[in-house]
């Protein structure tokens, strides 16, 4: 068993919803009517993934924080393998939602780090969503081949037992956890994903950071929502950054997130 991890003011929780337990953090007190920040992790992540980079984020804006795991993840309850082309539709359609709700948060601001900013766009373009606004981190909107081969490259680690290892201090299942997320991407079937039509039913403001040198991905996602996207979109590329800007350049990620979460809720 993961052990529970102890944030700025406390420890993780289970929330149950229909899918089963869901691993929660929560950060700070709520008071109304400030929003919440939900932090979405990315494809091989978890609540404890993100270490303290939600805490140090909170306490900067004066906001509250909810971390938590998606199925298959972390502490959370396994999720249904192989996952299906759709699964970050079911992630920002069905799931995301049936958590706010169990939570109370209305009009979030989605922080989401890959897969996880993926499904805050797909959940952003619902017709009955209304989050503040999106911080992306590296998101994907379609498959790219450098993603791929990322992808690929993540599996032979994974299979020479490094990176299990270094995967097996987040995940209850290991092995779930990967499979589901490596299987499906090098699925043939998921070179056809591609979520950019639903980018002009998003009308929040958008914050997003990506790493010059990041190995899943290049600027063209990031071009793609700045074209498509119905609201607002301020890009940060950052140098001698890979995929994950809130650990290889934390302190420019932290400033630059700070400084749009203040503006938006200013």
């Amino acid at each position: 068993m993961v052990p529970a991890v102890t944030g700025g003011d406390g420890t993780t929780r289970q929330v149950t919803l229909d899918w089963g337990p869901v691993e929660v953090r929560e950060i700070g007190e709520r008071r109304e009517p400030a929003p919440v920040l939900v932090f979405l992790h990315e494809g091989l992540g978890a609540a404890a993934h993100w270490k303290d980079f939600p805490d140090a984020i909170a306490a900067a804006t004066g906001l509250p924080a909810i971390v938590y795991s998606r199925y298959g993840y972390g502490r959370s309850g396994p999720a249904p393998l192989p996952r299906p082309v759709s699964y970050m539709h079911v992630e920002g359609q069905e799931v995301l939602p049936a958590l706010l709700e169990a939570l109370e948060i209305r009009r979030p601001i989605l922080v989401g780090h890959s897969d996880g900013a993926s499904i805050a766009l797909i959940h952003a373009a619902l017709p009955d969503s209304d989050p503040l606004a999106l911080v992306l981190e590296a998101p994907h909107v379609f498959v790219e081949e450098l993603s791929l081969a990322g992808i690929r490259d993540a599996k032979a680690a994974y299979e020479s037992g490094g990176l299990r290892d270094a995967l097996a201090r987040w995940h209850d299942d290991v092995e779930g956890a990967f499979r589901g997320w490596n299987d499906i991407w090098l699925n043939p079937d998921f070179r056809a994903w591609n979520i950019e039509g639903v980018l002009k039913m998003i009308r929040c403001p958008i914050l997003q950071i990506q790493g010059r040198d990041d190995a899943y991905g290049t600027a063209a996602q990031l071009q793609s929502i700045e074209a498509e996207s119905g609201g607002p979109v301020q890009t940060l590329l950052l140098d001698d950054c890979g995929h994950a800007p809130h650990r290889d350049r934390r302190a420019a990620t932290e400033e630059a997130m700070t400084a749009f979460i203040r503006r938006v809720t200013a």
